[in-house]
């Protein structure tokens, strides 16, 4: 991968704001109770499957159809969330051509974790306040005892989702709400919903011109990849706030967890992107998978990207901690 010096600017698309507001001054938005219902609804009935999948694997087992299809839309929903919300409208790791800030904002939406503005002003308070008071979903939020630790890691993970108070868009994301190409996908949520549920299914019955093929896609493809992503997505926000390596300055708990590294698609090398996070590339030392990375390289070998900011050794050198 080639080595270049960071950009000096970022695109209006994807520059977070200069001033982070202080969260005890900003008025928050609110949740109504239909989307705490419907948020219970697509993380609960999705979870469901998940702990259905070994027994119905080992009852009716698993076909090569089924994992063909959850493998793909796994990979396009992930990288959706890694490389678009995350790394591009997240931090500007990057700057990207109007086709493929959409598809991004497209295929994230797929993973079914929030619309796009909601989760970007999320992520980005939460780097302003990390493990801090202000942090929107740090395992740490309760204190560093054991029970306080057991009950904010499942804060981190899946409780934080579920508070009335959310982050206020307008504060942490204006860049996205003025930007008419996003709010067009932002609103469609719903749709891109229904697409990624259904489909697999359609997916699955026309391969297998059967209904049985489109029932086990929809179970596999649809309820078991969705939550499997979601799990995946929430341990970067739990587990990696409270293990793993820590081979870089940070100001928060951030960690490395390598067995993470593959399904999160290179999140989990998550000290280093605390550490530095306009890195287009979290996995920097040898052997550590990043398929986030890999991808963004591909989408600048093809002119669709550009001004990639790459990790530089003395950058990365300036926040290793000493041996």
């Amino acid at each position: 991968m080639t080595t270049v010096a960071p950009s000096a600017q970022t695109s209006a698309q994807t520059a977070a704001p200069e001033r982070v507001p202080d969260p005890r001054t900003v008025e928050p938005e609110h949740k109504r109770t239909g989307e705490q219902v419907t948020l219970a609804l697509f993380i609960g009935v999705p979870f469901l499957a998940l702990l259905a999948a070994i027994p119905v694997a080992w009852g009716w087992g698993l076909g090569w159809r089924d994992i063909a299809i959850a493998a793909f839309m796994y990979i396009i929903s992930g990288h959706g969330i890694t490389v678009g919300f995350h790394r591009f409208f997240t931090h500007g790791s990057f700057k990207a051509k109007r086709g493929l800030k959409v598809a991004l904002a497209v295929a994230g939406s797929l993973a079914i974790e929030g619309p796009v503005v909601r989760w970007v002003a999320d992520h980005r308070r939460h780097h302003a306040f990390s493990d801090r008071d202000g942090d929107p979903h740090s395992p740490w939020r309760y204190g560093e005892t054991i029970p306080a630790l057991m009950k904010g890691l499942w804060w981190a993970h899946i409780g934080w989702l579920f508070d009335v108070e959310q982050t206020p868009r307008d504060k942490y994301a204006p860049d996205l709400l003025a930007d008419k190409d996003i709010q067009k996908v932002d609103k469609a949520f719903p749709w891109l919903v229904a697409t990624s549920m259904l489909l697999p299914p359609l997916i699955g019955g026309l391969w297998s011109m059967s209904w049985q093929g489109a029932l086990t896609a929809f179970f596999w493809g649809s309820l078991v990849r969705v939550a499997l992503l979601h799990h995946v997505t929430w341990s970067i926000n739990s587990i990696c706030h409270a293990i793993g390596e820590r081979p870089f300055k940070s100001r928060d708990k951030s960690g490395n967890v390598w067995w993470l590294a593959v399904l999160s698609m290179g999140e989990s090398w998550h000290n280093l992107h605390h550490a530095d996070p306009t890195c287009a590339r979290h996995g920097v030392e040898k052997g550590q998978i990043d398929s986030s990375a890999r991808i963004i390289w591909a989408f600048e070998k093809f002119g669709w990207a550009h001004d990639v900011r790459w990790p530089v050794a003395k950058r990365i050198d300036a926040r290793r901690l000493a041996a």
